[in-house]
């Protein structure tokens, strides 16, 4: 079989970049090596930046969003007993972030992918990338108990870290930098009414706490916890005793428990490979990055890359360049490279670092600094609201 564009993995990036090259006219196939219900229950992140909100209803898929998105103009720093709230619109000229959970997101975008009658292929694992050097790439498949390729101009690899995507690059060709945080977050989602109205970001000496919400009736909670931990020795009991010690008294006094929906653990890392792409592979979202989710930067740096591979691909089926494919790499990466600085900046500034009573200090009088001054205050918003993208065309 043959189509123009293979995309492997069928997360956000993978389907929103089917998405937008459809409705440019660009044929593809999709390959998930997951079925549908997994990939469409699959609780992740829901912090969308306004390029994101834009990125998704230019795909056709904003409907939901519009409806139940929570379009917050702010958010709150806690430390040393106090809450101090970050006007992101007034200190940005009016950028919001949108809270519309990651599961929704999937969902939308499958359902239009299907109503378009795309060919969107779960369970079909791919084995192998081929000829990323020439102009007919394939991907080897297996699906049904069977192997099948799909041969194509070019392939999208938008099938995370642990996919096959990167690792069909030539080996010395790919420079990694990566870094291991020795803490996790322990997550909990409850059908609870939200601590407050907006995202709350706690720093503690017990340990780092998110406050955040998936609806008015839909919490989401986190604490630092540390990298070995299991969840199968917290109770919901114990969960919302330490979560109350890591926010200020009058917050806690708010907070509304109930049983939980789901607990997990989330690891953090920072990882970045270069460059983005190989020929006919251009890798997209998580195949080339990961940041820890303090910056709630990974699907938004996913939604970043599929909008410049998308108008790459459109430029080069449009007017045959090749300008845009050859720019895409360093584009994508000055944009990776700052929100790694950023989601690293603020990990540091809000976890335990078991770096003793010095340490301890120095981030509250970094706290102190970020909320007391205006310029201080308005690099944390432009940087957490995103910054803008870079002329590409």
């Amino acid at each position: 079989m043959r189509t123009q564009v293979v995309v492997v993995g069928a997360g956000p990036a993978g389907l929103l970049l089917s998405q937008l090259l459809h409705r440019r006219g660009v044929e593809t196939v999709v390959l998930e090596h997951r079925s549908r219900a997994y990939v469409e229950s699959r609780v992740r992140a829901g912090v969308l930046e306004q390029t994101t909100v834009d990125a998704l209803e230019g795909a056709g898929v904003g409907d939901r969003l519009a409806r139940e998105g929570l379009v917050h103009r702010g958010l709150s720093l806690a430390f040393d007993g106090r809450q101090e709230r970050i006007d992101l619109a007034a200190l940005t000229g009016g950028q919001t972030v949108t809270i519309y959970g990651q599961t929704k997101v999937t969902q939308d975008l499958v359902a239009a992918r299907l109503d378009a009658g795309a060919d969107l292929r779960f369970e079909a694992e791919a084995i192998a990338i081929e000829g990323i050097d020439t102009e007919q790439p394939r991907v080897v498949y297996r699906q049904g108990g069977g192997e099948h390729h799909v041969t194509a101009d070019f392939v999208a690899g938008c099938d995370g870290f642990h996919g096959i995507s990167r690792r069909s690059a030539p080996e010395r060709a790919v420079t990694t930098y990566e870094k291991t945080y020795p803490f996790g977050w322990l997550g909990i989602l409850s059908e609870t009414p939200p601590v407050d109205e907006e995202l709350v970001y706690a720093n503690h000496a017990r340990g780092f706490a998110l406050c955040s919400m998936r609806s008015h009736a839909v919490s989401r909670y986190y604490i630092q916890c540390a990298a070995g931990d299991d969840v199968a020795r917290w109770t919901d009991d114990a969960f919302w005793d330490e979560l109350r010690r890591r926010l200020p008294t009058a917050l806690a006094a708010r907070l509304v428990t109930g049983p939980r929906r789901e607990m997990s653990i989330a690891l953090l890392r920072s990882f970045v490979a270069e460059p983005m792409r190989f020929g006919r592979l251009l890798l997209a979202g998580d195949a080339a990055h990961v940041v820890p989710p303090t910056g709630a930067k990974g699907l938004n740096l996913a939604a970043a890359d599929v909008h410049y591979l998308a108008r790459a691909l459109d430029a080069f089926y449009g007017a045959r360049r090749t300008d845009l494919l050859e720019r895409y790499s360093d584009t994508c990466l000055r944009r990776v490279w700052r929100a790694v600085r950023f989601s690293w900046w603020l990990t540091t500034l809000l976890h335990d670092l078991d770096g003793g009573p010095m340490d301890r200090r120095l981030q509250l009088a970094e706290l102190d600094y970020v909320t007391a001054f205006p310029s201080a205050r308005a690099m944390f918003a432009e940087n957490y609201v995103g910054l803008p993208f870079e002329a590409f065309d």
